[in-house]
């Protein structure tokens, strides 16, 4: 039977969500769980995401043999075995032609910031930034909302040869002593959202303009090339 998994995990304990040799991922470690309960089996990811980028609701789906009808137990042996750094959320049994990957309509992610000094046990999960100006961002990141050929925000020596992307909503807000950037779209490239904060920061610190982003994603000027900014990334969500 096909399962749709929704998960929770921290980003720092990995190299990123997806398979890769001789290093540890959250595909590794839950195949390792799977094997150890004799589930040999697939997993379909709804995107990769990179080292260091959280997520609250992840999903993937793979086939499953019908005798775990029980999906709460399953759920339930799988958290006790997984590595603490990943929770299964919830288990759905799905149509056979659902693709985790393929049938998702909107990925939501945030990027958290916040004027208070950091600590040892959030520094991984969140960047600091001294003043913040709320207005001028929420002006700013409207300015995404679109359809924009985004090379100008793709990670340098990622080849994409369509780089074009259409962001349908975006936003940002306070909640409670922590600032949100939140970005919904089909997909995004390698770095993005990570380089679209940059700027929105720069623009924040007053080293570049909302008229200077314009450009940019005009392709009319590069003005600036942007830092990626580390802590805070979180795969919010996937709306199927």
């Amino acid at each position: 039977m096909n399962l749709k998994f929704t998960i929770s995990y921290d980003g720092s304990s990995f190299f990123g969500s997806q398979k890769q040799p001789n290093k540890a991922t959250v595909e590794d470690e839950l195949l390792k769980i799977f094997k150890s309960i004799n589930i040999e089996t697939k997993i379909i990811l709804s995107g990769r995401t990179d080292k260091d980028v959280h997520a609250t609701k992840q999903v993937f789906n793979c086939e499953i043999p019908e005798y775990w009808s029980d999906l709460e137990k399953l759920k339930t042996i799988i958290n006790k075995r997984v590595n603490p750094s990943i929770k299964i959320v919830k288990i759905d049994k799905v149509a056979s032609d659902f693709h985790a990957r393929f049938s998702a309509k909107r990925r939501v992610y945030r990027y958290l910031i916040t004027q208070k000094e950091l600590n040892p046990f959030n520094t991984k999960y969140i960047t600091y930034v001294k003043n913040v100006d709320e207005e001028l961002l929420k002006n700013a990141i409207k300015e995404f909302i679109g359809v924009y050929d985004f090379k100008y925000f793709h990670k340098t020596g990622s080849q994409k040869e369509q780089t074009k992307r259409e962001i349908f909503d975006t936003k940002f807000y306070k909640y409670r002593d922590i600032y949100v950037f939140r970005f919904e779209a089909n997909s995004y490239l390698r770095s993005q959202i990570r380089l679209m904060v940059g700027f929105l920061l720069a623009i924040n610190d007053k080293k570049l303009t909302i008229d200077d982003l314009k450009n940019q994603l005009n392709l009319t000027k590069r003005s600036f090339k942007t830092p990626t900014i580390s802590n805070g990334l979180y795969l919010a969500k996937i709306k199927y």
